[in-house]
């Protein structure tokens, strides 16, 4: 006689199973670098620093660039805490599509300026 399957628990009833893991470690100190100056990354930070929530067009327009995605992965290898926002935009082609917003919180955006002197 064979044991009974066991189905796995549903992800919504295991403790912790969409939470943040939790560390006893302090986080790291906030100490990015700064990008080139005239980068697609200087402009993509100055864009950040000045508060706008910017996407793929918002960039493209700016810039003349479609590297956004790119550029954002620079900005993290370098230190800089960007966050993505996931907004639905479904389309007739793609009704499942997702679109990234990128911000940096103004906290970042102070600790940044304060570190460099109030230069950026």
């Amino acid at each position: 006689m064979t044991a009974p399957k066991r189905k796995a628990p549903e992800p919504s009833k295991v403790a912790g199973a969409y939470g943040e893991q939790l560390s006893f470690l302090p986080p790291p100190p906030f100490c990015p670098t700064w990008p080139t100056r005239g980068t697609l990354a200087d402009k993509a930070l100055g864009m950040l620093m000045d508060g706008q929530m910017i996407d793929h067009p918002d960039f493209e327009n700016s810039t003349q660039s479609w590297r956004l995605g790119a550029v954002i992965f620079t900005l993290r290898t370098l230190g800089w805490p960007v966050e993505t926002i996931e907004v639905p935009s479904p389309t007739e082609q793609s009704p499942d599509r997702v679109i990234a917003l990128y911000c940096l919180d103004p906290k970042y955006t102070a600790q940044a300026l304060a570190l460099n002197g109030g230069a950026a």
